[in-house]
């Protein structure tokens, strides 16, 4: 993500963007609320399309819109953002329209007040898009999973299965050379390779691809895990491998914080979740680190609702006020799934509360 144009006056204001990966999209996400304004070119028949008295087919043709957002959604598998709304600005005012954001475009996000985490998500997103790219490949004997890190979580892409007959026939080969193939495909100039898996089918792969695609595998980290698919990515994510090539990614720093979390809940020590503990332990300044689950933020925003009463929003600032730390984890991701389930709130303490 490259931020074009920053007018901010006080909290509210305009910035302008251009996206560059999937993982801006599903960033702007989380950055666009309803009611903020949002240009962006689309495509539009003119007004003469309601002409019912005109017979000729009219097309479709680029104009640039803004639209009162009432909804953004983001669709992974589609590789865009749909921003719907009603224009305020252009051709067809007060009518509904749907922006769809893709890679390579920019747009112009005005908001009456910008918060604090939806700023950090864009410096992020700018850091991120200078660092190289991560694909993992898990292996083990007759077994492949490859994945890539992407801010979200980490996204399967491919699984590859050797036949019993192959090992039988001694054509391992065949199987290396598929694995090794579907990296190459993946692969581009700025990515980084780690391979993982239990025993020595690992090893026993790297001299092939070594071979077959040196320049990739001579950039590629070779780790141990007890397993592959996302649970042994998870265990590489935790030993620091990513970080090392990444600089930091915010997936370990959620593994992190998510295991310490469930640590202390374990034993019944410094920490707290749901709405209604962390807002007591906020309000007394107990509160390290406040973790905010990212979907539960964002439903708060949509609805201007708070559960119970208790509003996120306001912890968030409270928390900020008091020096805590507050990081906001992808559902898409086990932790924050995990956090989901405790309520989307949690946080870890200064010192133990009695309750």
């Amino acid at each position: 993500m490259k931020v074009l144009k920053k007018d901010l006056k006080g909290r509210s204001g305009e910035i302008a963007l251009m996206t560059d990966t999937l993982e801006d999209l599903w960033h702007l996400k989380y950055i666009i609320d309803p009611n903020d304004i949002v240009f962006a070119l689309t495509k539009r028949k003119p007004e003469d399309a309601a002409d019912k008295i005109r017979p000729e087919k009219l097309e479709k043709v680029t104009v640039r819109l803004g639209i009162r957002v009432e909804k953004a959604e983001f669709h992974k598998f589609a590789n865009r953002l749909r921003i719907q709304g009603v224009i305020e600005h252009g051709m067809d005012t007060g009518l509904h329209h749907t922006l769809n954001i893709e890679e390579g475009m920019n747009l112009s996000v005005i908001k009456e007040e910008w918060k604090n985490d939806q700023l950090e998500r864009i410096r992020e997103a700018e850091e991120a898009g200078k660092r190289p790219s991560v694909i993992l490949a898990g292996i083990e004997e007759g077994d492949a999973d490859i994945g890539l890190v992407r801010h979200y979580g980490i996204e399967p892409y491919a699984h590859i299965r050797q036949s019993s007959g192959k090992r039988e026939n001694g054509l391992r080969d065949v199987f290396f050379k598929e694995v090794a193939d579907k990296l190459n495909f993946v692969h581009d100039e700025k990515a980084a390779v780690v391979v993982c898996g239990p025993g020595f089918t690992k090893d026993d792969f790297m001299i092939y691809f070594k071979k077959a695609y040196p320049d990739i595998a001579g950039k590629t980290v070779v780790e141990d895990s007890t397993m592959i698919g996302i649970s042994g990515f998870l265990e590489v994510l935790k030993k620091g491998s990513i970080d090392k090539i990444m600089h930091e990614s915010r997936l370990s720093r959620e593994a992190e914080y998510m295991d310490r979390l469930l640590k202390e809940i374990s034993i019944d020590g410094k920490a707290v979740y749901g709405p209604a503990e962390v807002k007591t332990a906020v309000e007394f300044g107990a509160v390290e680190i406040l973790l905010v689950a990212d979907e539960k933020l964002r439903a708060e925003r949509e609805t201007d609702e708070s559960a119970m009463g208790v509003s996120v929003e306001k912890m968030m600032k409270d928390a900020e006020a008091g020096q805590s730390k507050v990081i906001i984890f992808s559902t898409e991701f086990e932790p924050g799934q995990k956090l989901n389930a405790l309520g989307g709130i949690a946080a870890i303490l200064r010192y133990k509360m009695n309750r």
